[in-house]
């Protein structure tokens, strides 16, 4: 086991950086390392790096302390990655990784590559946040950490719902409502609640919304026309992939939106039978078995066939 008492010896400056598109996990794990040792290693200086992320997330200590580009040329003494399966993941922060003097990386996806100096990876961890309390000393955990590794874990786990949740999910989560948190607030502020854009996005995407494969498939496609019509951004279709898997009778939800020219985004969740990370896999993506992620070059219906391909050949073993 990892501790930071030995991690972090004659260490005096850390960078801290998770994947491009952060979500709630990520920025989750990334602030409570932050809050961990400004809470308890002052002398350390720790800097945090990340993309934009949703702003609901603002509200977490030290989320005003991220910086967004990676300009400064700093040689650090521990470069930690939280929440990245490879290192293609954490976009430009790899010149801070690839120049420090030593490298950590915290992770619970399935597909992670295995990098780092140091590595803590537990791929059946439900979220990055949750394998990230095992390094830290339960007792030196403040408020502030308390609610970035909750977040994250709710975040993650679509509140407690997906299959990598475990009794010992629930445990640390428990933990961290001891610290004194508004567990409700964070629940309803960061994941239930949605402004108008996000509804309007929504609807539209479920409403073009087909199913396939005998039903068992379901996919909506989103395109820069659209999103500029409803002035939806890449946070603001948080969910949607969520909400097509709870398709009645869908095994496999499939969500794209364009990102450049004959470019998608896409994002696939399961329920029971199919590993979409192994789908993901095959356009240089990646996740776990029930939600996973990559990014396509195509035409829409050449995107769709690509993914439906794979599907239907772990559909047809069952």
């Amino acid at each position: 086991m990892i501790k930071p008492e030995n991690l972090l010896s004659n260490v005096k400056t850390i960078g801290i950086t998770g994947h491009i598109k952060p979500d709630g996990d990520c920025v989750g794990a990334s602030l409570a390392i932050y809050n961990y040792i400004k809470d308890n290693m002052p002398d350390i200086d720790v800097d945090v790096y990340l993309e934009e992320f949703p702003v609901v997330f603002n509200f977490l200590n030290g989320a005003d302390c991220v910086k967004r580009n990676c300009n400064e040329d700093k040689v650090y003494d521990l470069f930690i990655t939280v929440d990245s399966s490879d290192l293609e993941r954490i976009g430009k922060a790899k010149k801070y990784y690839d120049c420090a003097k030593k490298t950590l990386c915290i992770d619970h996806h399935i597909t992670n590559s295995g990098f780092g100096d140091e590595r803590y990876i537990l791929s059946d961890a439900s979220s990055c946040c949750e394998v990230l309390y095992d390094l830290l000393d339960e007792d030196k955990i403040s408020k502030n950490t308390a609610e970035c590794i909750y977040t994250g874990i709710v975040h993650d786990t679509g509140v407690f719902k997906y299959e990598q949740t475990s009794a010992k999910t629930m445990l640390v989560a428990s933990k961290m409502m001891d610290k004194g948190i508004d567990f409700t607030s964070i629940i309803d502020d960061t994941y239930y609640k949605k402004t108008y854009i996000q509804n309007q996005i929504l609807g539209r995407a479920l409403l073009e919304s087909t199913k396939i494969l005998d039903g068992k498939c379901i996919f909506s496609i989103l395109h820069r026309r659209e999103m500029e019509f409803y002035n939806a951004h890449q946070e603001d279709l948080e969910g949607i992939v969520e909400m097509l898997r709870n398709t009645k009778g869908v095994e496999v939800a499939i969500f794209a939106y364009e990102i450049g020219f004959q470019k998608y985004k896409v994002s696939l969740r399961s329920n029971e039978c199919v590993d979409v990370s192994r789908i993901a896999l095959n356009f240089g993506g990646g996740g776990h078995i029930r939600a996973a992620g990559c990014t396509i070059n195509g035409q829409q219906f050449d995107v769709i066939n690509s993914i439906t391909y794979y599907i239907e050949q772990q559909l047809d073993k069952e």
